[in-house]
């Protein structure tokens, strides 16, 4: 819900500190880039830190930046916070990963299931917080000038000139839904930090997590594929998600509510798929779901591109591939944590792999959409990466699959002891 909030409250942001649209898009860059320090030095922090007590830390942090989103009053305040906002957000993303890795290892696929379809309702949920519950105001189109800079806040230009860097915003429902979020995580927070203080779960845990430690022999050589396939997975999601409305209504034709209607099927199938694999890890290998997912992935993709004209396709190939994609990225944890220990660090390093996905496939659309407009290039996109991720999978389980030198001999060995046996 935290990352959710942002993009309902994006235009009351804004006003809020006196801005247009356009002059505040630095706040996605900031929190991005914050993200990714985030994610970074969680990782090196988590190998050697209590992982409870960090991501405690790290939520109360995070529950800090929401409190003081609303009251920044000029940009420049808001675009800090909300980087030392996305650096605390990083954190928790790596740490809740490494944290159910360390409890379970290899058995732990419908927690890492579950949690990443926590992600999901949160941003289901908080655009709902944000407009209906607390019933943020909605600027319409006649209230903005040719510039784009609202009337409200031109009329409030003396209030943030006068220097003064906190404030309490004029539209308290801004307030309220930032709260009402910041102190669910809070709560939350207390929760970690009261586990953290039974040191019967912290010896627990210790024992758990030093139970047993495996290497692969291709170690780094899967890290780096596992990035690259993070990284077309995420930016074929997120490409998808963010451009479907625009590629609907210029390229096929509909309407802007079909449109809407449309963008709303992919993310709540994505949603939705995500909660029934939670049932689906106990009795399916991660292994399994991978694969399902990439072949219905590369099959939706290639009836989207053959049929990119046909409305019906569309909304059934947007079903379908917003179901397929919903599994891959906690199943694809739960895979390599099968065959090599995933560390704090290793697990940065494909959390980063995903994130940079995130911001340059989707901004390459966006440049490539501006100079072909009448190419499909967003499905060409996903195409190209449910191919690429196809063919990537059958690589990484192999070297995954191949057995350690050590492993060798010891197998060697129990034979030759166990044809001694039978002589």
């Amino acid at each position: 819900m935290s990352v959710g909030i942002l993009g309902p409250t994006f235009q009351d942001l804004a006003t809020n500190v006196n801005r247009n649209i356009s002059g505040l898009s630095m706040i996605f860059v900031s929190r991005a880039s914050g993200f990714l320090c985030g994610s970074m030095i969680g990782g090196v922090l988590f190998d050697c830190m209590n992982h409870v007590l960090l991501l405690g830390v790290s939520m109360l942090a995070t529950t800090v930046g929401l409190y003081l989103i609303p009251f920044c009053k000029t940009a420049v305040l808001l675009i800090a916070t909300m980087s030392i906002f996305g650096v605390s957000v990083g954190a928790v993303d790596t740490g809740a990963n490494v944290l159910i890795l360390a409890i379970w290892g290899d058995k732990g696929a419908p927690h890492m299931q579950a949690l990443h379809f926590s992600f999901a309702l949160g941003a289901f949920l908080a655009p709902l917080l944000a407009k209906l519950a607390f019933g943020t105001t909605t600027v319409s189109a006649e209230n903005h000038t040719e510039n784009g800079v609202l009337p409200s806040a031109l009329n409030r230009s003396s209030e943030a000139d006068s220097g003064f860097l906190f404030g309490v915003p004029d539209d308290l429902n801004l307030l309220w839904a930032y709260v009402f979020i910041g102190t669910y995580i809070l709560v939350a927070s207390f929760f970690l930090f009261a586990l953290f203080f039974k040191k019967s779960s912290r010896q627990k845990k210790s024992t758990a997590s030093a139970q047993e430690y495996r290497r692969a022999k291709y170690h780094k050589a899967l890290l780096c594929l596992l990035f690259l396939f993070f990284f077309f997975y995420v930016g074929a999601e997120i490409t998808y998600g963010s451009y479907i409305f625009s590629f609907a209504t210029t390229h096929v034709g509909m309407d802007e509510k079909e449109a809407a209607g449309l963008n709303s099927i992919f993310w709540g199938t994505f949603a939705a798929c995500r909660g029934l694999a939670i049932f689906f890890a106990t009795c399916l290998q991660p292994g399994t779901m991978i694969v399902v997912s990439n072949v219905s992935s590369l099959t939706s993709s290639l009836f989207l591109v053959l049929f990119d004209k046909s409305p019906l396709c569309l909304w059934i190939a947007t079903s379908v591939y917003g179901a397929s994609m919903a599994t891959t990225f906690p199943s694809g944890v739960s895979w390599i944590e099968q065959y090599t220990t995933i560390t704090g660090k290793s697990a940065a390093f494909f959390v980063i792999g995903a994130s940079f996905g995130d911001m340059a496939i989707p901004a390459v659309i966006g440049i490539l959409q501006g100079q072909y407009p009448d190419l499909p290039v967003v499905l060409y996109t996903c195409l190209g990466s449910a191919v690429f991720t196809a063919v990537l999978f059958p690589v990484m389980y192999k070297l995954a699959t191949s057995p350690l030198k050590h492993q060798q001999r010891k197998c060697e060995d129990q034979k030759a002891q166990a044809y001694s046996s039978r002589l």
